[in-house]
């Protein structure tokens, strides 16, 4: 029960924490524009999402985000808007394309491609095939000193 309590307490202080003058007057776009919060990153702190900043920058997209919102965007066009201008990296969790894929794929072919030479170079050498009777006889001659 103390649990329940102290998260209960945690949430209005969160919830006060907002200036009422910022939030949208319709609770409908300002439900879907603090869910968009926690996908927009910060620029500044750049781990957090903007609803859990406190720059001044993650302010500045907040309103913009409401902006938008309340301008009757989609959640696709908002962030399309967002990385229009800040570029992906403003996405906590980017969309996937082929430059993302080659970026997170590039470290795996690397690797691959060096086992594969490393393979290569571990490969035991062929054993050649036995010398032949000319081959012995001038060896044998070599071994007993003469030329």
């Amino acid at each position: 029960m103390r649990r329940l309590a102290l998260v209960l307490a945690a949430l209005f202080c969160m919830a006060a924490a907002s200036d009422p003058a910022d939030r949208l007057p319709d609770p409908g776009q300002e439900a879907r524009a603090r869910a968009l919060f926690s996908q927009v990153r910060c620029m500044v702190c750049q781990n957090e999402s903007i609803d859990d900043s406190d720059a001044e920058l993650a302010a500045d997209l907040r309103r913009l985000v409401r902006e938008q919102v309340s301008a009757g965007r989609s959640d696709p066009e908002v962030k399309a808007y967002l990385v229009s201008r800040y570029g992906e990296f403003v996405l906590l969790k980017p969309a996937f394309s082929w430059t993302n894929g080659l970026l997170w794929g590039a470290p795996l072919l690397v690797l691959l491609a060096g086992g594969l030479l490393l393979r290569g170079r571990l490969r035991p050498v062929p054993v050649e095939a036995e010398l032949s009777e000319k081959e012995t006889a001038r060896l044998k001659e070599l071994a007993n000193g003469q030329d």
